[in-house]
Parts: structure tokens; C-alpha cells; sequence
């Protein structure tokens, strides 16, 4: 019988390479998805993940690239912090729809005045509505000592109500003939976050994602707070001891995380999504968690794991239009990345062994 026998020490050189292996089996899987779902699966795979690159379109499609994975490197960046120090931030959908809410509303409300002072307030109030967002766990984790795993996570649901409420009512368009939805920020050009260079698809959240890039890898190689954070994940007995306060480290990584993924709902409501609606969330707060794993939470590894999450995002909408495939085929194909990145972490720290089972 097989079984499971923890190493010595953690194998760096499958560490490196679980993020491949778990690409490729994912491609291998969801071909057979594909196929069961009748059609080609090589062609599926292709389509995917060579057509945006390098397919008859692949001029428009290339710069979508950061446009799609902008938001979703933010917040992974954000949640790689708290990930590392063992502080579980799984709501980041509810802070990112919190944050798209408050700056949407503050630029809503200065309608119809043109001031180029409106759209950095409305940066100052995404980012401060996922921060107070992620400060609900974050206060009941340290003065109650409940989990914040589930109470950001439970949050989520009900950001996803203050959503339906505002689409619906407060935010509602009044010249929308009843529809649902806010006013459209695109054609609001003091609240609108354009982009920076026509024909790019560079904007402001593409430049933010960049920045947190930077500024995590800047902190957790060259800060203290940096180096508390990574202590805490490797050896909390080691940090207790060191002096960390724990406290301080979980409304910091919490606080972060939360800021960061409102800004990325900012970012987008502003730009890409143009407007408050109920379906506005499209679950980038979740499938960032699965890009801060690909990256190995490390922010140049979520920057290169966020492209590729937009990747197949990108490749998945041409693949239901061009092949037929169901939305949800493609989500399930996103999922087995997590899945198997996790099954391939498993060699990291153990080894299948090959054991005799003894007569009885």
C-alpha cells in the first residue's frame, strides 16, 4: 500500500517546481474535461492559451492582459501577507465589492462637477472601505479571539446584500428608466479611471499593482515588519519570543490586504466595470487566492501567476465563444489549478513510499 512519509526538511527543488507541475496537470485534466464535454481538447488548450498571445487578434487581447490581472494581483499581494504570517484572510470579494461602493459613491455624489480632485478621493475612499471592511475580522480576531477565516468570509455575503441594496436603491440611476445600476463612471470624466495611454489598457490599477509589487517585495526582504511577518509564518514559537506582537500583525496584514482589494474594487468600478451593479463582483477576491498560491506568495511569483490567471480568463471567454464551452467548464479548469497546486505541495514536505501490508 502507498503511503505518506513526512521529509527530513522540505525538498526546495519540488518547491520551485509545483507551480509547473500543477500547470500542466491542470492542462492535461481540463483537456480531458473538454473532451468529455465533446469538444477537441487539444484544440480547447490552444485556445485558451495561445490564441489571446499569439492568435489572429492577439493585438487587442495581449494588452487586456494586466487590465484583467491587475485587480487580481493587488489583492493577491494583500493576502500574501497575512498568508505568510498564518493570518487567513478569505474574504477579500467583501472588501473589494466595500471599496468599489465607497469610491463609487464619492464620485457619485460630486455628479455632474468636473474636478480632478474627485477621482483621488475616490482612491482615498475604496482603499479606506476594504481597510474598515478587513478591520471587522480583524478586531474580533484579536479582543474575541474568533476566526477570521470565518467571519471575512461570512462578510463577503453580506457585502454581496450592501451590493444588490445600493444597485437597486441609493446608487440607482435616476435617469436609468428603472433599471438597476448606478450612473455610468465612464462617462463621468472626473470619476472615471481611463486609460493612461490609448490602445494599452494601461490604467491607474495596472500602476497600483505594479507598486504593490514592489512595495511587498521591498518589505519582506528589507524591513523589519517584513521579516516579523515571515518569522511569524515559519516559527510562531520563535516569534513569540523574539518580541512580535501578534496583535499589531494581524490589524496590520488584515488592515493591508483589505485596503489593497479595495482598491482594485475601486479600480475597476471606475474603469473596466464603469458602473455599480448586483452582478459587479465577479469573484477576483476568491480567485485571487489561488493566484497568491501560484505566485508561492511571493510578489514577483503573484505578478507572473496573475497574467496567467488573466490568461485564462481571457482565453476561457474566447473558448465559450468561438467552441461552446460552458462558463462554468472554464471556472472548474481555474479551480483545478488551486487543487493541484496543493496536491503537488504535498511532495514538498512528504514522500510516497511503497509499504508491505503484513498477513494477518
Amino acid at each position: 500500500m502507498l503511503t505518506l512519509e513526512r521529509r527530513p526538511e522540505p525538498n526546495r527543488r519540488v518547491a520551485l517546481l509545483t507551480p509547473i507541475i500543477a500547470v500542466v496537470t491542470t492542462m492535461i485534466v481540463g483537456g480531458l474535461l473538454f473532451g468529455a464535454l465533446g469538444t477537441n481538447p487539444i484544440t480547447a488548450i490552444e485556445t485558451i492559451f495561445w490564441e489571446p498571445l499569439f492568435g489572429e487578434f492577439a493585438f487587442y487581447y495581449r494588452p487586456q492582459l494586466m487590465v484583467k490581472g491587475a485587480p487580481l494581483v493587488l489583492i493577491a499581494i494583500g493576502l500574501s501577507l497575512g498568508f505568510r504570517a498564518g493570518i487567513w484572510n478569505i474574504g477579500a470579494e467583501g472588501q473589494y465589492i466595500i471599496g468599489a461602493l465607497c469610491g463609487a459613491g464619492v464620485g457619485l455624489a460630486f455628479y455632474p462637477t468636473e474636478s480632478w480632485l474627485i477621482f483621488p478621493l475616490m482612491v482615498i475612499a475604496g482603499a479606506f472601505g476594504g481597510f474598515v471592511w478587513a478591520m471587522i475580522p480583524a478586531i474580533l480576531k484579536t479582543r474575541f479571539g474568533t476566526s477570521e477565516i470565518l467571519v471575512s468570509l461570512m462578510l463577503v455575503y453580506v457585502a454581496e446584500q450592501f451590493l444588490a441594496s445600493m444597485a437597486l436603491g441609493l446608487m440607482k440611476n435616476p435617469e436609468g428608466f428603472g433599471f438597476p445600476g448606478s450612473r455610468n463612471l465612464q462617462q463621468y470624466a472626473s470619476a472615471h479611471n481611463a486609460e493612461l495611454f490609448t490602445g494599452t489598457g494601461m490604467h491607474w490599477g495596472v500602476v497600483a499593482a505594479l507598486i504593490a509589487v514592489i512595495a511587498a517585495y521591498v518589505l519582506l526582504n528589507r524591513h523589519m515588519l517584513g521579516y516579523h511577518i515571515r518569522l511569524t509564518g515559519e516559527a510562531p514559537r520563535a516569534a513569540r519570543f523574539a518580541g512580535v506582537n501578534p496583535t499589531r500583525l494581524v490589524l496590520f496584514c488584515l488592515g493591508t490586504s483589505g485596503a489593497l482589494a479595495g482598491l482594485a474594487g475601486l479600480f475597476e468600478v471606475s474603469g473596466p466595470a464603469g458602473m455599480v451593479s448586483i452582478d459587479f463582483n465577479v469573484g477576483y477576491g476568491f480567485t485571487a487566492i489561488i493566484v497568491a498560491f501560484l505566485g508561492r506568495l511571493h510578489p514577483v511569483g503573484i505578478l507572473l501567476a496573475g497574467l496567467l490567471m488573466a490568461l485564462t480568463y481571457i482565453g476561457g471567454e474566447i473558448a465559450q465563444s468561438n467552441l461552446g464551452l460552458p462558463a462554468a467548464a472554464i471556472q472548474v479548469f481555474q479551480g483545478m489549478l488551486l487543487f493541484f497546486l496543493l496536491a503537488a505541495d504535498l511532495l514538498t514536505n512528504y514522500r510516497i513510499r511503497l509499504a508491505r501490508t503484513e498477513a494477518a
